[in-house]
Formats: C-alpha cells, structure tokens, sequence
C-alpha cells in the first residue's frame, strides 16, 4: 500500500515549471530517499504535500485522503521539516516544543520523548538562540517527530551536523518506520547517507522523475543503460549528467 500517491501533479511559476506530471508512488513504512540538484522540484513537491504551495494541476492522495478536500486532515498526519525550521529564539528549546504540543493537543509528556529522540535533552533549558546551526535542525527533527505522526517529510535534516550527528540522526530515521510504524520521505544531498537509510528511492530533474524503485532496482537499472553501479552517488550524477546532456541536444 502506499501512504503518498501523485497523478500529474505540476507547478508552475509564471511560465517556469518546477514540477511536470510527477507520478510519485511512497509504500507505507518505508523510508523514500527524494533526490535530485538544487532546483530539480523537491522542494516544491514537499511544500505542495504540506499546503504550502498549490498545484498548478495534477492531483496527490496522503493516506488515502485527496488534496485539497482533505488538506486539514492530512497536516494532521504529517510531522515535517522542510528548509531551515525557524523557532522563538528567546525561549528554550522545550518551550518552543512546548507551543508545538500544545497546538496539537498532544500529551506533556511527548516533548521531553521528542528532545531524547534528537539528543537534545541536556539542552533543554538553552535558548533556542543560543543553539548551534546543528542543535536547531536536531530541534527541528523534534518538533515533526513530536506526538510520532504517521508521515514524516524531512528537506535536508543532517544539515549543518558534523559527522557524528549526521551519523546518529541517519540511525534515527532508518528505525523510525519500524519503531513508531511511520513513513518517511526524506531529501539530501548526501547520497551516501541516502544510501544508507532508504529503502526506495525518487530522481528528479528539472522538475521530471528520472527513476523510482529501490536501490536494488536502480543499480538493475543503471547497469541496462551502462552506468556505474558503485555506489548511488556515481550512479545519480551519471543519470542527471545523461537526462541534461539529452536536454541540450533536443534544445
């Protein structure tokens, strides 16, 4: 079954468009690695799931419910951290959860879950000003995990952490499916740490889908068009390198 489902769905921006007839397919309790360059229509995808921004056509069901009939409903089922996540600076870090909860209506006891999650427990009490670059995106991850939301949709969450967060937030987000039976779709542009944690993977570029399957399938997949099959990176630049050199010469 899957948890997130699109049928065309296309953004335009006065005459640009970020997204083209994106067919994507999400399974339930999996983690869905979104890749793509800078400008390829992430971004743009995540913020149309989360009401953001509108399509400009084409459709999309989360959890069997249809934007925008359901948009209400669906912000309910979905935890997310898309960009840098922006906080009340001159309260803590459990108070800015603490807003968080309490919109929500979820239990007290859910922010200090959330702050042990991310590792940010002993920094409870600093103001969120005072936070590193790398303890607001662990402060981020907190507020879309707070009260274990269904889906989670996560833009580029080990940004700014040094190898070591990026390691134990990498590990957080590959047992969370299994741990709190959630879905997760997740974007970076470390493909090695992708690599690591996704079960399926999305390509996008200039707003198309390249390839979507798992990792076993694009490395099946890369080798029928003669590719490397190394590892995701070699492969991922070889594709985007490909679909762009095709662009040109159609141009």
């Amino acid at each position: 079954m899957n948890i997130i489902d699109t049928e065309n769905l296309t953004k335009t921006y006065s005459g640009f468009t970020a997204v083209s007839d994106l067919n994507l397919h999400i399974p339930q309790g999996t983690v869905y690695g979104f890749l793509g360059p800078n400008g390829a229509g992430k971004s743009t995808t995540m913020k149309m799931f989360l009401g953001l921004t509108s399509p400009s056509s084409g459709k999309f069901h989360i959890n069997g419910k249809r934007y925008p009939l359901n948009r209400v409903s669906i912000l309910k089922e979905v935890g997310s951290f898309i960009e840098s996540p922006a906080f009340y600076g001159n309260l803590t870090g459990e108070e800015n959860l603490e807003i968080i909860r309490k919109i929500l209506g979820l239990p007290k006891s859910s922010v200090a879950e959330a702050l042990e999650l991310v590792g940010l427990t002993k920094f409870k009490d600093r103001l969120a000003k005072k936070y590193s670059l790398g303890m607001k995106q662990r402060l981020g991850l907190a507020s879309a995990l707070i009260g274990h939301p269904p889906i989670l949709i996560l833009d580029e969450p080990t940004n700014g952490l040094d190898p070591v967060g990026i390691h134990e937030i990498r590990t957080l987000i590959r047992t969370l499916p299994e741990k709190y039976n959630c879905t997760v779709l997740v974007s970076s542009h470390l493909l090695s740490e992708i690599e690591l944690m996704a079960d399926n993977i999305g390509i996008l570029n200039h707003g198309h889908l390249l390839f979507e399957g798992t990792l076993e399938e694009l490395r099946e997949h890369a080798a029928f068009l003669g590719y490397p099959t190394d590892n995701l990176e070699e492969t991922f630049l070889a594709m985007i390198h490909d679909d762009n050199r095709q662009r040109s010469d159609v141009g």
